[in-house]
């Protein structure tokens, strides 16, 4: 098991980006509500239900001068207590070391996108982290809502017009800054990749849109689309020799793929816990975590997929964003997660002061101090969900942090406070076993339709 780092060990802080969502077409005081999938766009209007100028409680995503904001105040945001380190020196960029983004850049009008508009995307986004965040180096994973039309992510031996190349090549261009040539090799033949964050730490960015229940093209082979998993075992492999502990990062959770790669992939999670240092991905746009457990007795914590909020408000949610404070660079350091933070901006707050350069971001919550963590491991996350069965004031903070400070009306109580309990303890994908510890229990397919309910996106 991880152990805490020794009184004085360095840490770093890793800034984590997730489904921004960018809304070309946003106008603030246009119609809030509509008949569309996406709203706060076309006319201004008067009067009450008008789009507010920073983002909207609605089915609406972000205008870009929101996501400028929040790049642009990063420097000076109040940072977790510690000895925050750049690479183990002490030069990140703005108190960062890295930062990790997880895809999903255009908005959701997926009815009237074009490769063009996603391209567009994907180069405007860019060049504003790039132009924000300085030398920072920026590590990026696919997201679903990159490709046209939407969640469709052909395998690598689909070739010509039909093929992803005029994506993955994209990417390529647009991030080589970032990335050595090596993983822009594999990132232009799949839209996955390794490369060291720093010394004794190595990151891999697994490209979800493999495992998605949503891409049709899985249905000629779901096991191991582009031999990704196959990839996977000998990155974790080598540096189980190498003695490098490995971050992974991608868009969709685990406990969201199908169900052959999920359960697949859990058993790699299970056969590396020595070397997978943590997981990281978004997607839900929510704030939550998927907990995986020792194959043998379903019982001992080895891992955790923490998946963070969106920067976008879709749907009816403040924008956020993470930061995540791990062990640095030293000889022998777990490089795990040792707590994490969430920023949101206040919508209510922001919107109705008059539009200026500067809306203030806050710091919503600390993972430890919030749920009275002696540390951020597997066992201390288990631990929350088993707590949190009894403890209604704990579980009632956590549905608050769930929705970015913004939850919905209907409170969470019964049935809903049963299936999001067992998500948490869910990293493989459609096993009612995960959940039988818990009480009071509820019929898996119960709980799988109001998973289903649940999703945003």
């Amino acid at each position: 098991p991880p152990t805490p780092p020794p009184p004085g060990a360095p840490t770093a802080r890793i800034l984590f980006l997730t489904d921004l969502h960018w809304d070309r077409q946003y106008v603030p005081g246009s119609a809030a509500a509509c008949p569309d999938p996406l709203c706060c766009r076309g006319a201004p209007r008067d009067g009450p239900g008008a789009a507010g100028f920073w983002g909207t409680y609605s089915k609406c995503d972000l205008p870009l001068h929101t996501i400028d904001a929040l790049l642009a105040q990063l420097p000076s945001t109040a940072g977790l207590a510690g000895n925050d380190t750049g690479n183990g020196t002490g030069n990140g960029t703005g108190g960062f070391a890295a930062a990790y983004w997880t895809g999903d850049i255009p908005a959701h009008d997926v009815w009237q996108q074009s490769r063009g508009d996603q391209l567009r995307a994907l180069r405007t986004v860019t060049a504003l982290l790039r132009a924000r965040l300085g030398g920072l180096r920026v590590f990026p994973a696919v997201g679903n809502h990159e490709a046209t039309p939407v969640n469709a992510f052909p395998p690598p031996y689909v070739r010509g017009n039909q093929s992803a190349a005029w994506l993955y090549d994209a990417m390529a261009e647009a991030w080589q800054d970032w990335l050595p040539p090596a993983a822009l090799h594999t990132l232009r033949a799949g839209g996955f990749y390794t490369a060291q964050v720093w010394p004794g730490l190595r990151l891999v960015s697994l490209n979800m849109n493999f495992c998605s229940q949503a891409n049709f093209w899985l249905l000629i082979n779901a096991t191991d689309p582009a031999g990704q998993l196959q990839w996977l075992m000998g990155v974790l492999a080598d540096a189980e020799r190498d003695g490098e502990k490995v971050h992974i990062i991608g868009h969709i959770p685990p406990a969201h793929c199908l169900r052959s790669w999920s359960w697949n992939y859990y058993r790699i999670v299970n056969r590396f816990e020595g070397t997978i240092a943590a997981q990281f991905f978004g997607h839900t746009h929510l704030d939550e975590f998927e907990l995986f457990y020792d194959e043998e007795t379903l019982s001992r914590p080895v891992s955790v997929a923490f998946v963070a909020p969106s920067v976008t408000t879709y749907i009816n949610l403040n924008p956020g964003y993470r930061v995540y404070e791990v062990a640095g660079s030293y000889p022998g350091s777990s490089h795990a997660v040792l707590d994490h933070e969430t920023f949101i901006l206040n919508l209510t707050e922001a919107n109705a002061a008059p539009p200026g350069p500067a809306p203030r971001w806050q710091r919503l919550y600390s993972a430890r101090e919030a749920y009275g963590l002696p540390t951020a491991f597997p066992a201390d996350w288990d631990l929350l969900v088993r707590r949190m069965q009894d403890d209604e004031q704990l579980f009632q903070r956590f549905w608050f942090h769930l929705h970015k400070g913004h939850p919905p009306r209907e409170p969470c109580e019964g049935p809903c406070k049963a299936a999001l309990l067992c998500a948490l303890r869910s990293g493989r994908a459609a096993d009612p076993a995960l959940c039988r510890p818990l009480r009071p229990a509820l019929p898996f397919p119960r709980i799988q339709e109001l998973w289903h309910q649940r999703r945003l996106c």
